[in-house]
Parts: C-alpha cells; sequence; structure tokens
C-alpha cells in the first residue's frame, strides 16, 4: 500500500514538474518575441538618429545660406541712396 502511494506522489510530481517547464517554455517564447521587437525598434531608432543628423547638416547649411542671403539684402539696401528705390550706382 505504501508503495502505491510513493509511486502516486512520485507521478504527481512528475506531472507538476511537467506542467511548470512547458509553462516556463511559453514565458520564454513570450520574452523572445519582445526581445525581437526591442531589436527592431533598437534599428529603426538608430536609422532615424542616423537620419537626425543629416537634417541637423542640413539645417545648418540652410542657416548659413541664409545668413549670407541677409548679408547680401542688407549691401543691397544700402546701396539704395534715392527714396524712389533707384540703386545708388545709376545716374538720375
Amino acid at each position: 500500500m505504501v508503495k502505491w502511494i510513493a509511486i502516486a506522489v512520485v507521478v504527481l510530481a512528475l506531472i507538476v514538474l511537467t506542467a511548470s517547464v512547458f509553462s516556463v517554455l511559453n514565458r520564454l517564447n513570450g520574452l523572445e518575441r519582445a526581445a525581437r521587437r526591442l531589436e527592431r525598434r533598437q534599428a529603426e531608432a538608430m536609422k532615424l538618429q542616423q537620419h537626425a543628423v543629416v537634417l541637423e547638416k542640413t539645417m545648418a547649411g540652410l542657416q548659413r545660406r541664409a545668413e549670407v542671403m541677409q548679408g547680401q539684402v542688407a549691401v543691397i539696401k544700402a546701396g539704395r541712396g534715392a527714396s524712389d528705390g533707384k540703386h545708388s550706382l545709376q545716374k538720375s
């Protein structure tokens, strides 16, 4: 009788152990999927960061061009002496 009880306890323990192992394996699969999603998001973030650097360089170039243009406009405006809008180098 004791022998059957011991066998039943061992079988029950094996069933609980097997269920626990499957539960842990299912969670590991979920963690693996989450890790792959995070890796994809990290790659996307790196691409966005590279695009941001390019955009920053472009904006710096545009800023320099705008400053040059403002200087040119200031020279043109300074060159206008008459109130009628004619350039100061032209003879009236």
